[in-house]
């Protein structure tokens, strides 16, 4: 049976099957993204801390919005190719479309990557810190940030345990010889004798014994319980669970009846944890992201526990951040200042950052000097400079005055200050770093921070992790992404796999490249909206 409408129109309606269901799915995707945007919105105008502005390249964006639009022409063109049934033309075109749906994707791997490669530092006083975190000197595997701790002792909750952490900490335990606190018998009269090494075999041997004691204890107390019930039941018909029974309630009863039941019952001895010690503190270095310290001063005693219950005890060490700073953000710290009736300029002055280093306090010194040029060239034309503009200091900033006296400022206007700073295409995906040791390497020499533990509130590199707004961006781009990649395969399955179809039933395939062409506005017109709310306000 042939179905009818594929390729001419239908009477009612003037359009054929396709088009009438690439128009339904398209007001689905509106209310998708629509409700995305909206959501964003919302977020934005309640967010109780500062929302991040103007924080992502402009220039990786641009150009995509300049690729997606070009592609949404180049379709057409391959569309009005088939039309007039040059084919030639049409794969042309419709490769250009391609070839610009693949650039859009590598320009935002390019960002992506530049995000999840920076370092973003929440600290105690609300002050962020932005830049790039070197290696920890002692920390196991050359990590950037871990949570270091001198181990004596650890203890593993056999009900949680996780092979993911295991599994990358096991030959730090090794390393660090523990072995078991005291003999561990199993069910089955097996004896783990004190002083076994820790292993993953070990860990599972123990893990199954506990979960089999468990099972086979709670399947006892099921049916103890159900005796239990069904004895007291009998001698108090019709009296219901919290009725008493004398001066005792039904409920009391059952379980005093349990308590005589289970002492002949045949339980198996649970063993929940094993215990190991060291013979000496060894380092274990931890990603931040698995777990917390009990106490983040160096030298105290402390406990680090991973998610998954497992507990290190030892001496607190260095778990310093070291980070060349190219960002510095305190509309936090001024918001919460201001909530306990605190001065701006003092909450900024007793900031940890100002206290602890001198290159910071100079880098925030030359921004009051920025500032008060800014203010100077606003003021004629009745405009102010908004928080973001007095109490942040971007990377173009710092790079731009890194080899700028006070003095040498002082002399410019605000005019002549912007343009010593770096362009969009010297940033182009973000602030380039001078590699770490190596003074011929490109970028700039951010200055220098070592950050305590102690002083870290929270850390992350730009991921969602870090707040609400970079959560909703790698949502609603990656979302985005995800269209721009479907769309693609759809209009290459056209170019090259269509040969056949064209020659047979040209009309139709010019029918599904129109559909796929719809789509592919769509996904530009996303953009156009995504673009503007996300990298320019």
């Amino acid at each position: 049976m042939e179905i009818p409408y594929i390729v001419e129109p239908r009477k009612d309606t003037g359009l054929n099957n396709s088009k009438i269901g690439i128009w339904l799915f398209l007001a689905s995707e509106v209310m998708l993204f629509g409700g995305l945007f909206s959501g964003y919105v919302f977020l934005r105008i309640y967010a109780d801390y500062p929302w991040p502005e103007r924080t992502l390249p402009v220039l990786p964006g641009l150009i995509n919005t300049f690729v997606l639009i070009g592609s949404s022409i180049t379709v057409v063109f391959a569309w009005v190719s088939l039309k007039l049934r040059q084919w030639r033309k049409f794969q042309i075109y419709m490769g250009i479309t391609i070839v610009c749906a693949a650039l859009f994707m590598v320009l935002k791997g390019v960002e992506y990557n530049a995000k999840f490669h920076h370092q973003a530092i929440r600290m105690d006083d609300y002050t962020v810190i932005e830049g790039h975190s070197h290696k920890q000197k002692n920390a196991v595997g050359g990590a950037h940030k871990n949570l270091n701790i001198k181990a004596k002792s650890l203890t593993v909750s056999l009900s949680r345990v996780d092979d993911i952490y295991f599994d990358v900490l096991d030959e730090q335990y090794s390393k660090a010889g523990f072995g078991l606190a005291n003999d561990v018998k199993l069910t089955d009269g097996t004896v783990l004798e004190q002083g076994t090494a820790i292993t993953k075999e070990l860990i599972d041997q123990a893990k199954k014994d506990f979960l089999a004691a468990l099972a086979h204890n709670s399947n006892i107390n099921i049916e103890l319980g159900r005796q239990a019930w069904k004895t007291v039941k009998s001698k108090h018909p019709g009296v219901k669970y919290y009725e008493l029974v004398g001066d005792q309630t039904l409920k009391g009863l059952v379980d005093e009846e349990l308590k005589k039941l289970k002492k002949d019952a045949d339980f198996k001895a649970e063993t929940p944890a094993l215990n190991f010690v060291s013979n000496e503190e060894a380092l274990i270095s931890v990603n931040p992201y698995w777990g917390r310290l009990s106490n983040k001063n160096r030298g105290k005693a402390g406990r680090l526990t991973l998610k998954d219950d497992t507990s290190i005890i030892g001496t607190i060490a260095d778990s310093s951040i070291t980070i060349n700073v190219d960002g510095i953000d305190f509309r936090h710290t001024i918001t919460k200042a201001e909530e306990k009736g605190i001065p701006k300029d003092t909450a900024i002055k007793n900031s940890w950052l100002l206290k602890s280093n001198e290159n910071m306090r100079e880098v925030w010194a030359k921004h009051k000097v920025v500032t008060k040029k800014l203010v100077e060239y606003l003021e004629p034309k009745g405009k102010k400079p908004t928080e973001n503009d007095i109490y942040r200091i971007n990377w173009q900033e710092i790079a731009g005055l890194a080899d700028k006296s006070i003095e040498d400022i002082e002399k410019l206007d605000h005019k002549e200050i912007e343009a010593l700073f770096p362009g969009d295409i010297e940033g182009f995906a973000g602030p380039v770093h001078k590699k770490h040791g190596d003074p011929d390497s490109k970028g700039v020499a951010y200055p220098e921070v070592v950050v305590p533990r102690a002083q870290v509130r929270f850390e992350s590199v730009f991921s969602p992790r870090w707040n609400t707004y970079y959560a909703t961006y790698f949502t609603i781009t990656g979302l985005h992404g995800l269209h721009v990649i479907a769309g693609a395969l759809v209009l290459a399955y056209y170019l090259f796999f269509g040969r056949k179809m064209y020659e047979e039933k040209p009309e139709w395939l010019a029918n599904r490249v129109e559909v796929g062409g719809l789509f592919w506005h769509f996904v530009d017109l996303v953009w156009i909206f995504l673009f503007p709310i996300l990298y320019l306000m």
